[in-house]
């Protein structure tokens, strides 16, 4: 169950097989869409009565951002300025609308929220949730990371009260999931030998 005020749906995109997901978090008075793409109307009608914002959690994920026209957030850019929609950058660290950001699978460019109050991980490419369960997926990587080296600068979003992840690729996730997500290639895990999650299942 998503928690109050968070709106989740899928579309399709142009150049990824299948749909994606996109989300809307709104507080009563400001509405964040997050990577937005075909925003359904009942969103369009509640962005009519708030102040709203789009954030991206890496700067492929335009998506819709552009033609939306708010104010758009976004991390460190993977091109030339002029090539992407105007936006606030961000960073590991920084606090942006009540979320915190934490290092993604490509350093600056790919960025995991936390929202302490609806207790979510809003995630774009460095955990999604493809049909395997939730997980960092090693050939999403760039050469010389590893899944261990993304899982342990995530990790500690375990010492956080999260109740809820929200991939922008696949359909949100429980705790529980984040956990095995992000101890699976731990050393000394009783997962580690497996690989992955999907993997894990497949053995028991």
């Amino acid at each position: 169950m998503l928690p109050e005020g968070v709106h989740h749906w899928t579309a399709t995109h142009p150049e990824w097989k299948g749909p994606v997901s996109a989300y809307a978090i709104d507080d009563g008075e400001r509405l964040i869409l997050i990577d937005p793409i075909a925003v359904p109307e009942d969103v369009r009608v509640l962005a009519g009565s708030r102040e709203v914002v789009t954030v991206l959690t890496s700067t492929w994920h335009e998506r819709d951002a552009a033609s939306l026209g708010f104010p758009v957030w976004a991390p460190a850019p993977d091109r030339p300025e002029d090539q992407l929609v105007p936006a606030t950058r961000y960073a590991i660290g920084d606090s942006l609308f009540g979320m915190e950001a934490y290092p993604g699978r490509e350093g600056q460019l790919d960025l995991v929220l936390w929202s302490e109050r609806i207790r979510a991980v809003i995630a774009g490419d460095t955990l999604i949730n493809l049909g395997s369960g939730l997980e960092i997926p090693a050939s999403w990587l760039p050469e010389g990371v590893t899944v261990e080296q993304v899982a342990s600068g995530l990790r500690p979003l375990l010492d956080k009260p999260v109740e809820i992840v929200l991939p922008t690729h696949g359909e949100p996730a429980d705790r529980a999931a984040l956990e095995r997500a992000l101890a699976c290639f731990a050393a000394g895990h009783p997962t580690a030998a497996f690989g992955s999650p999907a993997a894990l299942a497949l053995k028991q």
